[in-house]
């Protein structure tokens, strides 16, 4: 990652937090549902890892959102 861009990171990770609570799932239960490790929800929540257009893209259809709503960063 490179780290000019580690804050859009970090926001984008917050943005995950929110809708998997918003979801009222854990990061084990969203993990399933996306078919990935937990420890790779941890690490995109945290802002330490970015994702792929597919698990974007998957993550949209478990959250119901638009994927501009995973980067409507907010102050």
């Amino acid at each position: 990652m490179n780290e000019k861009y580690r804050e859009q990171y970090r926001k984008f990770g917050l943005n995950v937090v929110y809708y998997r609570k918003k979801l009222r799932v854990t990061q084990l239960e969203l993990a399933e549902l996306l078919d990935i490790q937990r420890s790779h929800i941890s690490a995109i929540e945290l802002g330490n890892v970015g994702v792929s257009f597919d698990l974007l893209f998957k993550m949209c259809e478990v959250f119901q959102i638009k994927p501009k709503e995973l980067f409507d960063f907010r102050d």
